[in-house]
This record gives structure tokens, C-alpha cells and sequence, in this order.
């Protein structure tokens, strides 16, 4: 199975630095694609976003021989060890750190790792599924009941997550894989909450029906220009060839 993709990264509106990564390797007859976040202040996390892609990216390439989700995850924490490393090395980098949503599609399969806030979805004859779960405070508190979704939309502390790949030398990744049906109409979205701060699942299902990739990404940046564009903004949207 082939993929084609469009990717788009911008720092929107109102922050004057650009801290989101992104990165697409095609390596053995597969799709790596990455996208990060950083946080940290005093670009320190632009370069955390930039070390996790670089590191994972060529972790993963060198594991050869091992099934792809042992891979992701062992690449997930050489990074996280580079970023821990580096945020000790430099004063000015002390607490940088990164999300990070790592896919690889090979043949009719996808694997991917999550940590932070930033999503996968999975859209399937037009319908749309999110298929990472938010490591974020407004998240646990909806799995614990003292949320709706409703009451999430607005809540003052949207940004606040509770996994981020940096923080320490101890790192809890999700993991999981699927089957892609090849009769299906499939793809899939990453993006940094620069996008699902002012998108929610049903406009995002909407655009992303378009078969063009190209027409709904722009639409999608369109969109997320319109409503402020308050955090930098990043997405890849893959589709079957």
C-alpha cells in the first residue's frame, strides 16, 4: 500500500517562534511521520521538538530486525534521553521538553507512540476516530468524571499535560497498531493542539472528507488562521495513493 501526504507547519498569530517539528522519512517501503511540540520558553523547546524528530527518525532507521512498535518505543526513549540530556547540559534549556506522536504505515498495517497532547486521528470512510488519548489535566479530568466534553472545550487549563517526552529519564509511552482495510477510504491526521484548540472533531471530520489533501489543508489552515491562530499550528494529513 502507498501514501501520498501534505504537511504544514506555522507559528501562527501571536507567539513569535515557531517550537513545533515535523518530520516524513520514507524508510523500507514505509512512512515514518512525526510531529512534536516543544515547550520550554527561550526556544529551548524548538529545539527539543527538533531533537526528538532527528533522533527518532534515525533511531528508527537503524533498528533494523525488530517488530516496528518495539521500534517506536525504543526510539520515543533514545530521544527522550537526548532531550534529558541536553535540557542538563545547558542553563538556558533546563525543562525543555516535547510532545511527540510517531506513526509508521507499512503495507496495510499502522503503529504509532504518543506522549503529550498532541493527536492521531484515523479517518475511515469519513468518519473520524481519535485514536490518541490526550496525556493532559484536562483529560484526566474528564476520565475521572469532574468534566464533560462540553465543559472541556473551555476549560482555563487546556495546556496543562501531564506526559511529555524531556521531563525525566523515566518515560511512559502509548503504543498500539492497527489494520488498515484496503477496501476502505482511509487516513490519517497528526497535529499539534495549536490545531484542536480551535477545531473540533466534527469541523476536522468535515474537511478532512475532501479527497484533494491539498485543498483541505489549506482549508484547514484557513480555518485555524481565522479563529486567531493563538499557538503555533502544525498537521500532516496522509491519505492512500
Amino acid at each position: 500500500m502507498k501514501f501520498k501526504y501534505v504537511t504544514l507547519t506555522d507559528r501562527g498569530l501571536k507567539r513569535p517562534d515557531n517550537e513545533d517539528a515535523l518530520g516524513v522519512f520514507d524508510i523500507e517501503d514505509g512512512l515514518l511521520v512525526l510531529v512534536c511540540d516543544g515547550l520550554g520558553g527561550n526556544k529551548a523547546g524548538d529545539i527539543a521538538s527538533k531533537l526528538a524528530v532527528q533522533t527518532i527518525s534515525k533511531t528508527f532507521t537503524k533498528l533494523k530486525g525488530i517488530e516496528y512498535l518495539e521500534r517506536i518505543r525504543l526510539s520515543i526513549l533514545e530521544a527522550n534521553k537526548t532531550v534529558v540530556d541536553e535540557s542538563n547540559k545547558d542553563f538556558d534549556r533546563k525543562g525543555m521538553a516535547t510532545t511527540v506522536e510517531a506513526l509508521f504505515l507499512k503495507d496495510d498495517n499502522a503503529y504509532w507512540g504518543h506522549v503529550g497532547d498532541s493527536r492521531i486521528y484515523y479517518l475511515r470512510n469519513n468518519k473520524l476516530k481519535q485514536l490518541s488519548k490526550d496525556h493532559s489535566l484536562v483529560q484526566k479530568l474528564i476520565d475521572e468524571g469532574y468534566l464533560t466534553l462540553k465543559e472541556a472545550e473551555n476549560h482555563p487549563n487546556k495546556n496543562i499535560i501531564m506526559r511529555a517526552l524531556g521531563d525525566n529519564n523515566s518515560l511512559e509511552i502509548d503504543l498500539s497498531k492497527l489494520k488498515i482495510n484496503p477496501n476502505d477510504s482511509s487516513k490519517f491526521f497528526i497535529c499539534t493542539d495549536g490545531v484542536t484548540a480551535v477545531l473540533n472533531d466534527s469541523e476536522l471530520e468535515k474537511l478532512l472528507e475532501n479527497k484533494n489533501i491539498h485543498y483541505a489543508s489549506e482549508m484547514i489552515a484557513n480555518l485555524v488562521e481565522k479563529r486567531g491562530a493563538p499557538d503555533n499550528y502544525t498537521f500532516v494529513i496522509i491519505a492512500k495513493n
